[in-house]
């Protein structure tokens, strides 16, 4: 007889994934469930699979987070899905407070939970400080794809890593560019050796950016939260952006502000249950 297991769908400005609860139900294979689970004609339909659980440290942090894209292969760490997750915690009555300490493979984030009428508003999480110069995620060169003749002008690019990795194009229009083509050409170039996130933005008012993402792992997504962040990030370093920014995507706005006081990126963001139900391991 196959194991129930009951799931929550959430989403965070529609970047959507499927939450377990791994202090109920044990998942022994998350790769084969995320790539299963995932497929949207003959599955439950997601980005990916998102397992809450116990940390390694108890002093350090509350819960953890596991995440597996919809291909399978896990990923460091994601904004919309932390921000779910915190919103998960409260309203099914696991923390009581509206700080949560969240261990995930890119560090602890703190989760800062808006609350209103015993409901859980939106979420502020402290996602570190960004990295520019992570060898082990990028070679330092250009992707082979940006050398061929493109339907739209690239106006700056930068690398920055979330913990994960992702690689930044600005745009003069981005309503030109085929963002699965151009997406999947560069997520697997050879410049970045743990494959990456790539993110086309264009500038549509003053500390505003109008951004698509092709997720590592998981091809178009309608959000992005670490990419949100980096494109704040990469936006402020080349002098487009200010310090507050906020990043239009697919799925909704993401607001990023990049502190001067102690260099990390807060990302904050709405999150919402969809719906719950049981599946089959």
């Amino acid at each position: 007889m196959k194991d129930t297991i009951r799931f929550t769908k959430m989403h965070g400005a529609g970047n959507d994934y499927i939450y377990v609860n791994t202090l109920l139900y044990s998942i022994p294979d998350p790769e084969k469930e995320a790539i299963k689970w995932s497929a949207p004609h003959t599955g439950i339909g997601s980005d990916g699979l998102v397992l809450i659980g116990r940390p390694s440290d108890k002093e350090k942090a509350d819960f953890s987070m596991r995440i597996f894209n919809a291909d399978g292969s896990e990923a460091m760490m994601c904004g919309n899905a932390s921000r779910c997750i915190g919103k998960y915690l409260y309203e099914k009555g696991l923390v009581n407070g509206d700080t949560v300490r969240l261990e995930t493979k890119s560090g602890v984030k703190v989760l800062h939970l808006h609350i209103k009428e015993d409901k859980v508003d939106s979420v502020t999480v402290d996602m570190l400080e960004p990295a520019f110069n992570a060898a082990a995620q990028w070679t330092g060169e250009q992707p082979a794809a940006l050398a061929e003749e493109l339907p739209f002008k690239v106006v700056d690019t930068m690398f920055v890593s979330m913990g994960n990795p992702h690689f930044v194009v600005f745009v003069d229009d981005i309503s030109l560019v085929d963002v699965a083509l151009e997406g999947r050409k560069m997520e697997f170039d050879p410049v970045f050796p743990e494959r990456c996130n790539i993110e086309f933005a264009q500038p549509v008012a003053p500390s505003t950016l109008r951004t698509r993402v092709w997720e590592r792992g998981s091809g178009i997504t309608m959000a992005c939260g670490t990419g949100a962040c980096a494109t704040a990030v990469a936006a402020f370093k080349k002098g487009i952006s200010q310090r507050s920014t906020d990043i239009m995507m697919d799925g909704g706005t993401l607001h990023i502000d990049y502190s001067e006081a102690d260099g990390h990126v807060y990302l904050s963001g709405p999150a919402a249950f969809v719906f719950e139900g049981e599946t089959e391991l």
